[in-house]
């Protein structure tokens, strides 16, 4: 088992941000996902764990309708995000991904300079009236993403020109900049090295105090470093969801103990 090095492990928020019920993934023929129920936290970070293949990936991309953009994949169930149904017909994709933001596996900057990454989301969302303001936006996300100090001589570099860590701080800053509720990471720090993933994971605990986090990790260490609650998810099943420091301690399901001591994986 693993130790829980933050006493303040025990979620306090009550508020439920998202709300998941009877999720069910199919691509094609294949049942990816099957009947997940999940109640996610406002200002927690919330670890999705599992083997490769076993859909948290699959899941965590239901949550901005990232799945709609593959042909063969269909989504059922219930999904709500302060009460709408993000399914809705109504609901416009773009709006709710820059109410929902992610951040990839891979740091993927676009070929623009530093402040045009982060201003990208701003200007397409209308967010800014002026330069100043776009300005103002800016520098608050690379504040916020713990780049700002480290990238303000040089705004108008590329950001493809930073260092690995220093592009997934500016993919953070990027997602932050249109002023989301929820941010998604899909194993934000499985392509650092360990100072990079380091500062990332600090970033991630500052963050939950505006946003509702989700992260994917394939490191059950990260997990028990960062979040405040966990689900493991097997074989397209949602196993068990509880406070991080129960599931990494005294779990309820057989098959989640596996996993952690290593039995499974």
């Amino acid at each position: 088992m693993y130790d829980v090095p933050n006493s303040e492990r025990t979620v306090t928020a009550t508020d439920t941000k998202i709300a998941a019920k009877g999720v069910q993934v199919y691509y094609g023929d294949t049942h990816a996902i099957k009947d997940v129920d999940v109640q996610i936290a406002d200002k927690t970070v919330t670890a999705f764990i599992g083997p490769s293949g076993c859909g948290k990936s699959t899941f965590l991309r239901c949550l901005n309708r990232m799945n709609d953009t593959i042909d063969i994949c269909r989504v059922e169930g219930d999904i709500h995000i302060d009460g709408e149904d993000i399914y809705d017909k109504r609901v416009d994709p773009v709006q709710l991904r820059a109410k929902v933001g992610m951040v990839f596996q891979k740091p993927n900057p676009f070929p623009k300079s530093i402040y045009d990454n982060v201003a990208y989301g701003p200007r397409i969302h209308g967010m800014a009236r002026n330069k100043a303001e776009l300005d103002d936006i800016v520098e608050s996300a690379l504040r916020r993403a713990a780049l700002w100090n480290e990238a303000k001589d040089r705004l108008q570099a590329p950001g493809t020109g930073l260092s690995g860590g220093q592009q997934q701080r500016l993919c953070i800053a990027r997602a932050v900049a249109t002023e989301p509720e929820i941010l998604l990471m899909d194993e934000p720090c499985s392509a650092l090295d360990p100072i990079a993933t380091a500062q990332v994971e600090e970033l991630i605990d500052e963050l939950r105090q505006n946003y509702a986090v989700v992260i994917v990790t394939h490191s059950m260490q990260q997990a028990a470093r960062v979040s405040q609650k966990t689900a493991f998810f097997h074989l397209g099943n949602l196993v068990e969801y509880d406070d991080t420091n129960k599931i990494f301690t005294n779990p309820t399901d057989k098959r989640t103990e596996s996993y952690i001591t290593g039995r499974i994986g």
